[in-house]
């Protein structure tokens, strides 16, 4: 039976309270820990990137966990919601350092906070993707709501990059700390809300057993798929250039931009960015789709992209004060990601076909996984990056030194960090896609007969 919209819709609001929760994480907490609460830039890369990583490492075990399962519930829901529970009170005592802690004690509440919120946030997210097999009937249905499922996801980082610091400062009144500690806590709320219409709406309608494969084998699947790995690689280099943009960009407007009220430029810059993004996923796209191939979207992306970062730098030299003239590379830059999040995943649906004929075995949860799995990988990776940037700019809650030295290393450091690196990432993807991706809408069409044909030959 076809999903009804009521399920469609559910499933699509668990994925905006999940995005929401990582989206506050991957670029506010290095924010908060470092610039609020003066931990070492340095330390805090280190505890962000290795957290960040061994939760990636992580992603392969829990979906093994997950397809042992067995319940009355099914072997998805459960985990779904025992994950989000535990998410959600890691991630508010994540932004709820006691104020009594400081030095080497506030270092390890950071690092342990952050590595129970991986663990928890992965507990949950490897079933949420994992169960699109059990309750759709493959297919352009499955595909469809992966789609729809990631689009949504992008509007919840899409809500938090246009509500956070708009709230911190409403909630705290002026206090970054408690304003970060109250949203935290809001946003659980929600999570925990979302997540829950998403269990009591969706039901596994598949109860066969699947194979449980070793993580060898999950890992030899993906390396054995070259345009499964090309995949990979695109989103590894492209979410590694947003999220550097998104760690710092809000010290460019606190140290660079400047001002007394740069959250409000701030905030404006984000909410402008925000609908900019959910619109390239809702609107945008599917109308440039009528005239140009999936393929050829893309690389239009990554030129919007790359073109935006190139116009972004040469007004950050011009020294202006109009939030307004940052509107322009915004739309680029926001547009272009709002574009590669629905195509990066409509690209790897289309290798489960190509490694099903060519490996001999559908890995559609192994693949879908790895996405997951890169995106945490490319984040811990940002993370470092931005880190070192704040830490050889010598950026710290100290506007005055650094506002009045505009012009000096440091917020050179930062200019260039936050995009020329994301635009030799850009650069690098349209190489390694272009020479390494051979799925056309043609060539996928031909594979996906030649797998029908070959279950139609195993059925008799």
């Amino acid at each position: 039976m076809k999903l009804t919209g009521r399920e469609k819709a559910a499933y699509g609001l668990g994925a905006v309270g999940k995005d929401m929760v990582y989206m506050l994480s991957a670029s506010y907490v290095l924010y908060y820990y470092q610039d609020i609460l003066g931990v070492s830039a340095i330390a805090m890369g280190v505890i962000l990137m290795v957290a960040r990583v061994f939760d990636a490492f992580n992603d392969p075990i829990m979906g093994i966990i997950v397809a042992k399962t067995r319940t009355r519930w099914g072997k998805f829901r459960p985990w779904l919601l025992i994950g989000t529970l535990l998410n959600a009170v890691i991630l508010y005592l994540m932004f709820a350092a006691p104020p009594a802690l400081d030095g080497s004690g506030l270092i390890a509440y950071a690092a342990i906070t952050y590595v129970l919120w991986g663990v928890t946030y992965t507990m949950m997210d490897i079933p949420y993707w994992s169960m699109i097999p059990a309750f759709t009937e493959g297919g352009k249905e499955r595909e469809g709501l992966s789609t729809l499922a990631r689009s949504c996801a992008g509007v919840g980082s899409a809500l938090i990059t246009i509500i956070t610091m708009k709230c911190v400062y409403l909630l705290g009144q002026g206090n970054e700390r408690t304003g970060f500690r109250l949203l935290a806590l809001i946003i659980a709320v929600i999570f925990i809300v979302f997540i829950s219409v998403t269990c009591i709406n969706i039901k596994e309608k598949s109860t066969a057993d699947v194979d449980s494969p070793s993580i060898g084998q999950m890992f030899s699947a993906l390396l054995h798929n070259d345009q499964a790995m090309a995949v990979v690689v695109t989103i590894v280099l492209i979410n590694c250039s947003i999220y550097i943009t998104s760690n710092l960009v809000i010290y460019f407007f606190k140290y660079d931009f400047g001002g007394a009220n740069w959250y409000d430029s701030f905030t404006l810059f984000n909410m402008f960015g925000g609908a900019i993004q959910i619109l390239s996923m809702m609107v945008f796209f599917p109308v440039i789709r009528k005239w140009l191939s999936s393929i050829n979207v893309f690389f239009v992306s990554l030129g919007m992209a790359a073109l935006g970062y190139a116009i972004l730098l040469v007004l950050m030299f011009t020294n202006m004060t109009n939030v307004h003239l940052l509107f322009v590379p915004g739309f680029l830059i926001f547009a272009a990601f709002g574009f590669q999040t629905v195509l990066t995943t409509v690209f790897l649906a289309n290798t489960v076909d190509y490694g099903e004929l060519k490996n001999q075995r559908r890995d559609e949860s192994v693949i879908f996984s790895m996405q997951t799995f890169v995106v945490k990988l490319a984040s811990g990776v940002a993370a470092m990056i931005a880190s070192v940037c704040l830490a050889v700019c010598k950026l710290s809650n100290d506007t005055t030194q650094v506002v009045d030295a505009a012009a000096g290393s440091s917020v050179l450091g930062l200019r260039f960090t936050m995009t020329v690196i994301p635009i030799i990432g850009l650069v690098a993807t349209f190489f390694i896609f272009r020479k390494r991706y051979i799925l056309t809408e043609e060539k996928v069409e031909e594979i996906a007969a030649q797998v029908k044909a070959k279950r139609e030959r195993e059925a008799q």
